[in-house]
């Protein structure tokens, strides 16, 4: 009998093994995918802030009435801006599991991306380097399993995969200034590459890091086209 997403997160939460990890954070970016698409479905008119962008997807993972129709999320408890080592994440999401720690948790980075200054070391792109992905590698954001998200949310029209992923990839091991004015670098050992996590879902990708204290890190990124959708 083939088990449905529910019944195979169930079954699986007996181990604590990479590959379950994989399979647990994976359902969740998919979930974020049906998110986005009912954004899309809707019309749903944005401003063009990142808080605001994020605050529309988490009234769907804090809304009761969406995560009883969508039964894998119940798996899953949402924070939005909990304090971290430095600073606020966008979104803490803590497992809901007798088998794992109550304190196992993924982070989800939520960072804006459009078409200004694609190549350089400022503008969005280079936000999502060294405000973004440069948290998780120097230690800013905490990261119980080594495995964590980022959310792109593309408020331009643009060809996601070479004007932002291939820019972005040829900047990955570039030093940069981040906001506490400290010199970043993602430290990477893949650049970002197309995976289909999220059945099919066209701009999905993987990169992996280490950390400033030697740990491999394994990182998500889904890139959302809102370009139609920001006021």
């Amino acid at each position: 009998m083939q088990m449905n997403n529910t019944s195979r997160l169930n079954a699986t939460m007996f181990t604590r093994s990479s590959e379950f990890v994989n399979f647990q954070i994976c359902a969740l970016l998919k979930c974020l995918v049906d998110i986005y698409n009912e954004i899309i479905h809707n019309n749903c008119q944005l401003e063009s802030k990142e808080e605001s962008i994020r605050d529309a997807f988490f009234s769907f993972l804090d809304n009761d009435e969406y995560r009883n129709q969508i039964k894998l999320l119940q798996y899953f408890h949402f924070e939005r801006e909990p304090k971290e080592k430095t600073g606020y994440v966008d979104i803490k999401v803590k497992t809901i599991s007798p088998y794992e720690s109550t304190k196992a948790y993924y982070v989800l980075e939520c960072k804006k991306l459009g078409k200004n200054n694609l190549k350089g070391k400022t503008g969005l792109n280079s936000e999502y380097i060294k405000n973004g992905i440069c948290r998780f590698v120097e230690g800013y954001y905490s990261s119980y399993f080594g495995t964590n998200a980022m959310l792109g949310f593309v408020i331009e029209p643009v060809n996601i995969p070479t004007d932002i992923v291939d820019n972005i990839n040829c900047k990955l091991n570039c030093d940069f200034k981040n906001s506490q004015g400290e010199t970043v670098n993602a430290r990477a050992t893949q650049l970002m590459e197309y995976r289909d996590f999220a059945d099919h879902y066209d701009y999905s990708y993987t990169s992996k890091h280490t950390s400033k204290k030697g740990a491999d890190l394994l990182l998500y990124h889904l890139m959302f086209d809102l370009s139609n959708n920001v006021k």
